[in-house]
């Protein structure tokens, strides 16, 4: 009987062993749990998110070239690991710049005891931005004023923001008019829009060098294409010479849209939830039927 005892004895403690935990142990997990957090919150609003799913989707061909016996493959990465490391710190150089320098400005204790509730980041604009948008827009188009409107997608647009002049208003017709109207001094630059709010104004953006693009556009549409080329974004263009309305789309420009199609362009990245499409596509059938 005490040989069996024994044996169990030396099966638990084999199989279900519990090491004894510290406090400094839960301390160290949850100053872990905080910075991991934190590098995650940093990562999705910059453009280290994008570089982080490329990395995942390297990550699954490494794995299969694991799985495989891929020696070939698995003595490339081994010596370009070091290199590949390097780059990636030069690419997102001014994003750990920013995070660093947030750091320093942020208190820790603030941080770590609140936290805010009040909206996801990853809604989208709701139907009355899309409609002050089309309104300021076919305005600003009757009197030839130039316009460029960003509005935001998935991808983060903070970059740009801080080229700019924080606004933090809530999208409106006036709003915009008043930004982009003659000898203002928010009027130069793009507008970023971000779910129903105006971050900022007088924002520099990237151009393109499309050589397909007409020679007769100028440097606002190319502006507008260019943002287009390397974010997600949708740039709304109010040319200052003919006062037509265009829409900058991954990498693509399309020009002299009325009313009803720009506000389609800007419902097709508002990502409605699925329930609220068939509610709608319902009263329109029960609409047809009447």
């Amino acid at each position: 009987m005490q040989q069996v005892n024994t044996l169990i004895e030396t099966y638990l403690s084999k199989y279900f062993y519990v090491p004894l935990i510290h406090w400094t142990d839960i301390v160290e997990i949850i100053i872990i749990a905080f910075l991991v957090y934190h590098i995650l919150l940093w990562i999705k609003n910059t453009r280290a998110w994008v570089l982080l799913k490329g990395v995942f989707v390297i990550g699954i061909f490494l794995l299969a070239a694991v799985f495989f016996n891929m020696n070939t493959i698995l003595w490339i990465v081994t010596n370009l690991f070091s290199i590949a490391a390097i780059a990636i710190v030069v690419v997102l150089q001014p994003e750990l710049r920013t995070a660093l320098e947030e750091l320093g400005r942020k208190n820790l204790l603030s941080s770590i005891l609140t936290y805010n509730v009040s909206r996801p980041d990853n809604l989208r604009f709701s139907d009355r931005t899309v409609n002050e948008i089309v309104k300021a827009s076919i305005e600003m188009g009757k009197v030839k004023t130039g316009a460029l409107i960003v509005i935001q997608n998935e991808q983060p647009l903070g970059e740009y923001e801080r080229t700019g002049i924080d606004v933090d208003g809530i999208v409106s017709s006036q709003l915009l008019i008043n930004i982009f109207e003659h000898n203002t001094p928010l009027h130069d630059g793009a507008v970023i829009v971000k779910q129903d709010r105006i971050t900022a104004a007088t924002c520099y953006l990237p151009l393109s060098d499309n050589m397909e693009l007409s020679k007769e556009l100028g440097t606002r549409h190319r502006a507008g294409v260019g943002i287009s080329e390397v974010t997600d974004s949708m740039t709304v263009i109010v040319s200052e010479e003919t006062g037509k309305i265009s829409v900058a789309y991954m990498g693509r420009l399309e020009r002299g849209v009325d009313a009803e199609r720009l506000r389609e362009r800007l419902r097709s990245i508002q990502n409605k939830p699925l329930e609220e499409k068939k509610r709608k596509l319902w009263k329109g059938r029960s609409r047809n039927e009447e």
